[in-house]
């Protein structure tokens, strides 16, 4: 980057070349302006980090908060007040409640239980599979699988019947937008989620079962507490946003970069020991990891050689680090043998996605159905043709079209 650029203020999100590519702008600011000012959707100013040790930093620090709601914060959009960021998921619970939480449904992601409910996720991956062979080709495998797929896991972890899965994925599109809907159509969605939600919840206490539901009220009532319906429909509302959508696009993109370059996919039908290693280089290598993980800044700090003042927000872009070539060794390429793999798709630190186990066991139970049927799989339009989803918190592709 030009000397003075550092005075220069980037719109941000920055724009991609081509849907699979990172911005060329990631790798300069990364060299020469590792904390850049940068315009938020909402027209509010913030700082961007886009190196590794930096974003590490920043995402391990417990000062940095979580909750945007500080008069002072930068809000994301125009029509929200931290959005997905702050009210229903981070504003929720107190810290300390919320660290709590965080223990009782993280003891519920045991990598004993993701075993037990791999051959599940398995057997639904080929059903979805079946249909779109059925379909006939081209089909779009966003659609048929990466879509249905983690709502399905979802729903099936909170106890929802079946008939009420497409509910669900609207509510979760619509939750998650930043531009595509209506500030009304948000409302109504969150709210018509917490009703059924409340029902649910009331449902499961009267009749327990063996989801993620009935877990947390008994483990609550087992410490002598009652678990609130306000931190239940939390803990739904926080899978529904955090793990629907970015493991629906997350098995799109991760197709995409395998089938873009071809020999990717033929190195793994060679050797099926890859695909542990292959769905981490993928999560690594996504450039379209969507916004990042702001932070409000509580205190001056120094990060990346500058003092970022208090009441700064700052925007932790985790794609930009999981390139930086100080880190990783052909950061731009795609090894998918890398080991290890220390990216930051999940964040890090005390609030590092706790669903990061579930999210691994469905992008390897894909992987694996679709490497052993479909072998022929190819894309159906060029790499450089397919297109990003905007205005979603996430990124992700429109469509995946494929053929086999």
């Amino acid at each position: 980057m030009a000397h003075g650029d550092a005075d220069r203020t980037l719109d941000y999100p920055i724009p991609a070349p081509a849907a699979l590519e990172p911005p060329p702008e990631w790798a300069e600011l990364r060299q020469g302006c590792p904390v850049a000012r940068v315009r938020l959707p909402s027209g509010d100013e913030a700082s961007l980090l886009t190196r590794y040790a930096d974003v590490k930093q920043v995402l391990m620090d417990p000062r940095f908060s979580r909750h945007l709601d500080a008069p002072d914060a930068a809000r994301v959009s125009a029509d929200e007040s931290g959005g997905v960021f702050g009210g229903a998921l981070a504003g929720a619970l107190p810290e300390e409640t919320h660290q709590q939480w965080r223990r009782m449904v993280g003891k519920w992601f045991t990598a004993k239980r993701m075993t037990a409910l791999r051959p599940g996720v398995e057997a639904e991956a080929e059903r979805l599979v079946d249909g779109m062979i059925a379909g006939g080709a081209p089909a779009d495998l966003r659609e048929h699988l990466g879509f249905p797929l983690p709502v399905w896991v979802i729903c099936d972890m909170l106890g929802v019947p079946e008939s009420d899965r497409d509910r669900f994925s609207y509510w979760s599109d619509t939750l998650l937008s930043l531009t595509r809907y209506t500030q009304a159509e948000i409302d109504a969605a969150q709210a018509e989620f917490r009703a059924y939600m409340s029902e649910h919840i009331a449902a499961t206490r009267k009749s327990p079962g063996t989801d993620l539901i009935s877990e947390l009220i008994s483990a609550a009532s087992g410490a002598g507490h009652v678990m609130p319906d306000e931190a239940l429909l939390a803990t739904a509302l926080g899978l529904l946003v955090a793990g629907h959508e970015t493991t629906a696009n997350m098995i799109g993109k991760m197709l995409g970069m395998l089938l873009a370059d071809r020999r990717r996919w033929e190195r793994l039908l060679a050797d099926r020991s890859l695909v542990r290693t292959a769905v981490e280089e993928a999560l690594r290598a996504d450039a379209n990891g969507g916004f990042g993980i702001p932070r409000y800044i509580t205190e001056d700090t120094e990060v990346g050689g500058t003092v970022i003042p208090r009441g700064t927000t700052v925007v932790c872009n985790l794609s930009a680090a999981n390139r930086d070539e100080g880190v990783f060794a052909d950061a731009d390429g795609m090894d998918l043998g890398r080991t290890p793999n220390t990216h930051l798709a999940f964040g890090a630190g005390s609030h590092a996605c706790l669903g990061q186990s579930l999210a691994r066991t469905e992008l390897q139970a894909v992987l694996e159905v679709l490497l052993r049927k479909l072998p022929g799989l190819e894309l159906a339009v060029p790499a450089e043709e397919l297109e990003r989803v905007d205005g979603l918190v996430v990124g992700g592709l429109r469509t995946l079209p494929v053929r086999w």
